[in-house]
C-alpha cells in the first residue's frame, strides 16, 4: 500500500513528508536533515566507521520513508569510501512521483534520490561504488533474513501513532539482527522504550538531541 502523503518543508530548508493516515511527519518539523545527522549518521554510521574499520558495513533501516537516510548514508560512503550494504524496510512506500518532489538532491547537491526511490523492491541495487541498497515492503514483525547488521537505525513513527513496532518484541528481533558490538539509534528517548530496550539485552546510552530535542536514545548489543 502506497503512503497517502503531503510535503512540507522543514526549518533547515529540507523536506519532510507528512503521513496523512498516521497525521505524523517522517522527520522533525524544526529540521529534517539536522534530525537524520545527529540521530542516525553522528551516532550511528559514523560511529560504526570508526568502531568496525576493516569491514563492509551493513546498515538496516526500520522505514525507509523518504529515502532521507539512506541519501545522507550513501553520501558519507562516498566520502569515506567505505563500502555499505544498506537494507530498509517500509510497510507504506512513498509513491514515486512523491518521491520525485523531494528536494533532498538539490539540497546536497547529490544524484542519489531517483535511483533510491526507483530501484526495484526485494532486489539489491548497487547505487554507486559504495552503497547497495535491499528495500523490503512489508511489516518488520515478519521480515525473515540471514543477514546481521552493524548499525540499524530504528525510524518508526512514534508510539503514539505506530505503538506496535516499539514493543518489547520487536526490539528482541532487532537486538538478534545486530552483530555483537552493534548499535541501534532512534529519535525516541521515552522511558518505556528504552525499559523494552533494555529488556532486549541492549545497553542504552542517551545522547544530546538535535535542535528541539533533548535526548536521543543509542542501545548497543555487547560483545
Amino acid at each position: 500500500m502506497k503512503a497517502d502523503i503531503r510535503l512540507m518543508i522543514t526549518a533547515d530548508g529540507s523536506h519532510t513528508a507528512v503521513n496523512q493516515v498516521f497525521g505524523k511527519p517522517y522527520h522533525s518539523i524544526h529540521g529534517a536533515y539536522q534530525e537524520s545527522q545527529r540521530v542516525y549518521i553522528e551516532l550511528g554510521l559514523l560511529a560504526a566507521f570508526n568502531k568496525f574499520p576493516e569491514t563492509d558495513l551493513h546498515v538496516f533501516e526500520m522505514g525507509f520513508g523518504t529515502g532521507l537516510n539512506a541519501l545522507l548514508t550513501a553520501r558519507e560512503a562516498q566520502i569515506h569510501q567505505r563500502r555499505v550494504v544498506y537494507s530498509a524496510i517500509d510497510a507504506y512506500p512513498m509513491a514515486i512521483d512523491d518521491a520525485r518532489q523531494l528536494n533532498y538532491d538539490a539540497f546536497f547537491g547529490t544524484s542519489y534520490l531517483s535511483k533510491l526511490h526507483e530501484s526495484p523492491w526485494n532486489e539489491r541495487v548497487a547505487v554507486d561504488t559504495y552503497f547497495t541498497l535491499t528495500k523490503h515492503e512489508g511489516n518488520v514483525q515478519e521480515l525473515d533474513t540471514t543477514e546481521r547488521f552493524h548499525v540499524i537505525y530504528f525510524d518508526a513513527f512514534a508510539p503514539t501513532a505506530q505503538p506496535e513496532l516499539w514493543e518489547p518484541e520487536v526490539f528482541e528481533k532487532m537486538a538478534r539482527l545486530l552483530l555483537p558490538g552493534g548499535m541501534l539509534t532512534t529519535y525516541c528517548s521515552r522511558s518505556y522504550v528504552q525499559r523494552n530496550m533494555r529488556s532486549a539485552g541492549l545497553t542504552v546510552e542517551k545522547h544530546s538531541g538535535p535542535l528541539h530535542k533533548r535526548d536521543v536514545i543509542r542501545a548497543v548489543k555487547m560483545d
